[in-house]
């Protein structure tokens, strides 16, 4: 799990929407790949999954107040495409919180 503080608060509906229109052009102009991504909102959670490829869901984000909760599949953690996704939404999340100061990761294990 990953621990991130975006510093501002953040709707879920205005990450799973920034997500869902960045993510999938962005993994295939820097993979060259035709792969997409299912993002999509269950509960308080978004969870980002492509199941014609991978067994259950790649990630998961959950935010906690000023704070994102990530927990990714440990069964992929060496994954190309799951490593391209985790770059990208690193840079996501930057774009999504109106601080100047970005994110800072709290805890990664």
């Amino acid at each position: 799990m990953k621990i991130i503080t975006l510093h501002t608060r953040v709707d879920a509906d205005k990450l799973l929407a920034h997500l869902v229109q960045k993510l999938n052009p962005l993994f295939r102009e820097q993979r060259q790949q035709d792969i997409s991504f299912k993002i999509e909102k269950v509960g308080n959670t978004i969870e980002i999954s492509q199941p014609e490829l991978y067994e259950g869901v790649l990630f998961k984000l959950e935010i906690k107040g000023k704070r994102l909760w990530i927990t990714r599949n440990e069964h992929y953690v060496d994954d190309v495409n799951s490593l391209t996704v985790e770059s990208i939404l690193n840079s996501l999340f930057e774009d999504i919180t109106d601080d100047s100061r970005g994110v800072d990761l709290l805890l990664e294990g």
